[in-house]
């Protein structure tokens, strides 16, 4: 028996009369991440290195019984959106800290997400469905919203888990309502960050989102946690 798609994970199969581990599923985790200018105000951006940073030692510590986090960082800053982590296994993925500068092209963020989930290279058929989770202080300084239809419209876009944390105490309610478009879950919210020592906390939300997810029988199918059940991990 090669696999239990009922379940969504592999059992052993058989090599040659012996027992082999079927290989784990992944499960893709790509944060979107402002680094804009007004990041560099009041520490933002220090926190949110830190807050990725210790995302990234619990995710290669998790338990993933179920299949495998695999982990990628998207900026965007100035006038492009690039990879600053490539999609890598958490347990082998090293963090190295983001700088803030320029504007924020949000929509060159959601054109390279959506390149990343359809190229088979980066995220295979096998995968489970990705977690995606956009961090912003700010608005756009680009065109974003034909580019988030087409992420939404995407087979791996629709299906995503889709989270969204606001930061600082300038976020308009023009860049929250962005942020909301992003989710497209009547549901859920926008985690509120707008003091700077709330990031941590968003980070462990995400953090314990995906754990659960990963750790269920059946990870494509366990929803988010909204924000205002995690008051445990204001701590």
């Amino acid at each position: 028996m090669k696999g239990c798609p009922e379940l969504g994970w592999g059992v052993p199969m058989t090599q040659g009369g012996r027992f082999v581990a079927a290989k784990q599923r992944p499960l893709p985790v790509i944060i979107m991440a402002d680094v804009s200018g007004s990041m560099d105000v009041d520490g933002k951006i220090d926190v949110l290195n830190q807050s990725i940073a210790e995302m990234y030692r619990a995710f290669a510590t998790a338990d993933a019984g179920r299949g495998a986090i695999h982990i990628a960082v998207v900026a965007f800053g100035g006038d492009q959106a690039y990879e600053h982590q490539p999609l890598t296994s958490a347990t082998e993925a090293r963090w190295t800290d983001m700088a803030a500068v320029g504007r924020t092209p949000l929509g060159a963020a959601f054109e390279l997400v959506t390149e990343m989930l359809t190229d088979e290279q980066v995220v295979p058929v096998r995968a489970f469905h990705p977690a995606l989770i956009l961090v912003s202080d700010g608005e756009p300084t680009d065109e974003w919203e034909e580019p988030l239809e087409r992420l939404l419209a995407s087979p791996r876009g629709r299906s995503a888990s889709r989270l969204a944390v606001g930061i600082g105490p300038e976020l308009t309610d023009r860049a929250r309502a962005v942020l909301r478009r992003f989710i497209a879950d009547d549901e859920l919210d926008v985690f509120d960050a707008r003091d700077v020592d709330r990031i941590p906390a968003a980070f462990r939300w995400v953090t314990v989102t995906v754990t659960r997810r990963v750790n269920s029988a059946r990870p494509n199918e366990v929803g988010v946690i909204p924000p205002d059940e995690l008051a445990e991990f204001e701590a």
